[in-house]
């Protein structure tokens, strides 16, 4: 099996705070955003916090999506981590991001498991959106 993976790692800023607020929005948002990218969903849990935010996360097929919510601060912590190639993870990032109505985004891609000899190294790009 190829050990190569895509992480992406991403802040969501100015969010709209209800969608942020809504586990069951957030749910829909993800299970949308991974079926439209080709994800393979084996599990999910989702939590609402008191008074306020969601964590939730996806179990897919060779990896994850997670999220995190502030909606008092109209933030997002968000990952996207894949292995392999079946799959189209940028797009679930950038249907997720539309969903929560994100005003700015700051991501970052990780290719993770480059072999390198004997060792695992991964690549680092950023960029804004």
């Amino acid at each position: 099996m190829e050990t190569v993976g895509y992480h992406y790692v991403v802040e969501a800023s100015g969010c709209d705070p209800e969608v942020l607020g809504d586990v069951n929005k957030l749910r829909e948002l993800l299970l949308k955003a991974a079926k439209n990218a080709r994800m393979d969903v084996k599990g999910s849990y989702f939590f609402k916090f008191s008074p306020t935010g969601v964590s939730g996360t996806l179990i897919v097929a060779m990896s994850h999506i997670s999220i995190h919510t502030w909606p008092e601060h109209g933030y997002a912590a968000l990952d996207v981590y894949v292995c392999g190639t079946g799959s189209d993870p940028e797009k679930a990032v950038n249907e997720i991001l539309a969903g929560l109505k994100a005003k700015h985004a700051h991501i970052t891609e990780i290719q993770r498991g480059i072999r390198d000899n004997d060792e695992y190294t991964h690549v680092i790009v950023t960029w804004e959106v």
